[in-house]
């Protein structure tokens, strides 16, 4: 299965890359299962795992980490932010 992961702001900087095309491994079924797969590459990518606050959206829709992925989903991780 193939997900479209997006990331925004802080991360995007930390990462250095707004968006990739990802090809699960079996066993990730979660947007979670994500999350963990995508931190355990070690730094800078741990901070999907120590950022507090972390929002999600599957599909332009906020959900937990206990949503269920499907093929062509596209997930976005967002940062807390501030305005001013």
């Amino acid at each position: 299965m193939t997900v479209k992961v997006l990331f925004f702001a802080g991360l995007r900087e930390a990462l250095g890359t707004g968006s990739e095309s990802l090809a699960l491994p079996g066993g990730i079924a979660t947007v979670g299962g994500l999350r963990d797969l995508l931190a355990a590459r070690g730094e800078p990518w741990s901070a999907l795992a120590t950022t507090k606050n972390l929002r999600v959206a599957l599909n332009q829709q906020m959900v937990g980490l206990d949503a269920p992925l499907k093929g062509g989903d596209e997930v976005a991780f967002f940062p807390p932010v501030t305005g001013g």
